[in-house]
């Protein structure tokens, strides 16, 4: 069977050439040309031998995976779903800031996690991807573009440290001047809060930036939103950042979806402003793009509350500009659009189909972490037989406080109303 030639280091192909009896400096050229010309076949590496070409050819699979599908945005966003030798597909997108060109890169097919507003989930979780799958997804990305890339972010499909290892290879693999030579600091790694993902990035010595993708600040909230907060809770999180800032003197970035009247009110930026004190921190909002969906857009006034409240507190935070609105750019939505009827949802979630995801890691800890999971799942899938749910209780407390305060406002003595709309200004 043919070796993924994306997955040997500049070490195995020191180590291959020496085993055929060749020149040692073969490996610099048979790197430069899979690394740096892109070359997807041995054929095209020229200034090899005809019989080394021919042993490589043999011994080596060089292609990328396929493209299957294409999307271009308006604003020059563009999504491929791209699939691997097993057959297997994940999405990648590349995006435009300026002269700047970034891509988002898939480490796992699919998802374990459940997140509730997320579609990578909803079409279930097949498998890792090895160290070459996440590297070859640059490479094609850079070939496509016919030019080089400016950053990387790991934020696509799956959770990148429930994949450590070949994470943290593939970055290596990337970085070395023998094989790409990508710049370090070009590289960001997303996660949901897997604490034992941060304690290895930590660990590595690898100067990567690191964003968490937190979305609440409040337990409840956040177990609801993202089950992973049941085996990863906000306390030890933020114990395991300070940690970790610690360690590398690293800003972190703080990903934070706006779901209207869940996760966008006053009360809720407070509580991110209480986690956030001691961190040395970077805020993405993000308002959610309503799909008709469970969650809905919140509202220009809210989002504009929310940012003002961490700046006030001294946090710096942008609006992150929403990109490929018009096509399917958010996490899982090709994928999942293209599979059709057969994609899970994460209603159909089973015990079983959880524990499985969890040998598929070959990891004990993480089945008894998922074994919580599956607990967790069961019960919200009860709750939803009850009125309304966490999402209507949220709803209707903002709305009660709201009425609450306009009868207050109206009842009041003529001559203090206007302390009242102070106090309310001040809130706001």
């Amino acid at each position: 069977m043919k070796k993924y030639a994306f997955e040997y280091t500049f070490e195995d192909w020191q180590d291959y050439i020496a085993c055929k009896g060749e020149a040692k400096y073969r490996a610099s050229q048979i790197a430069e040309w899979i690394w740096k010309k892109h070359a997807t076949s041995a054929e095209e590496m020229t200034n090899l031998s005809k019989a080394l070409r021919e042993k490589l050819q043999e011994d080596f699979d060089f292609a990328y995976p396929e493209i299957l599908l294409t999307q271009k945005s308006k604003d020059g966003t563009r999504k491929f779903l791209v699939k691997f030798a097993d057959g297997e597909t994940v999405e990648m997108v590349l995006m435009k800031y300026g002269a700047r060109l970034t891509l988002c890169l898939s480490t796992q097919v699919g998802c374990p996690l459940g997140c509730t507003f997320c579609a990578t989930g909803a079409s279930g979780f097949s498998r890792n991807l090895t160290a070459g799958e996440i590297a070859s997804q640059f490479l094609l990305a850079e070939k496509v573009a016919s030019r080089d890339l400016s950053n990387v972010v790991y934020m696509g499909m799956g959770e990148p440290f429930l994949n450590t290892e070949a994470v943290l290879k593939s970055i290596r693999l990337l970085n070395n001047e023998k094989l790409r030579g990508f710049g370090i600091r070009h590289f960001t790694i997303s996660t949901s809060g897997i604490l034992e993902g941060i304690e290895a990035l930590s660990a590595s010595s690898l100067p990567v930036r690191l964003a968490v993708s937190l979305h609440a600040a409040d337990s409840e909230l956040r177990s609801f939103l993202m089950p992973v907060n049941e085996t990863n809770p906000l306390p030890e999180l933020r114990k395991c950042l300070l940690d970790y800032q610690a360690k590398t003197n690293d800003r972190i970035s703080f990903e934070y979806a706006l779901f209207g009247e869940v996760n966008d009110t006053v009360e809720r930026a407070r509580e991110l402003v209480h986690f956030l004190r001691g961190i040395h921190s970077f805020v993405n909002l993000i308002p959610y793009n309503s799909t008709g969906g469970r969650y809905k857009a919140p509202t220009p006034e809210a989002v504009l509350r929310f940012k003002s409240i961490l700046e006030t507190a001294g946090f710096e935070t942008e609006i992150r500009a929403s990109m490929g609105q018009d096509i399917d750019a958010a996490c899982g939505q090709l994928r999942r659009k293209v599979a059709g009827a057969e994609a899970q949802t994460p209603d159909s979630y089973t015990r079983t189909d959880v524990i499985a995801h969890a040998n598929e890691l070959h990891d004990t800890a993480n089945i008894e972490r998922y074994e919580r999971k599956a607990k967790l799942i069961e019960k919200k899938l009860m709750a939803k037989k009850t009125s309304g749910g966490f999402i209507d209780r949220a709803r209707k407390r903002n709305a009660k406080g709201t009425k609450n305060a306009f009868q207050k406002r109206e009842h009041a003595p003529k001559a203090n109303r206007h302390k009242l709309n102070a106090k309310k200004s001040v809130g706001k």
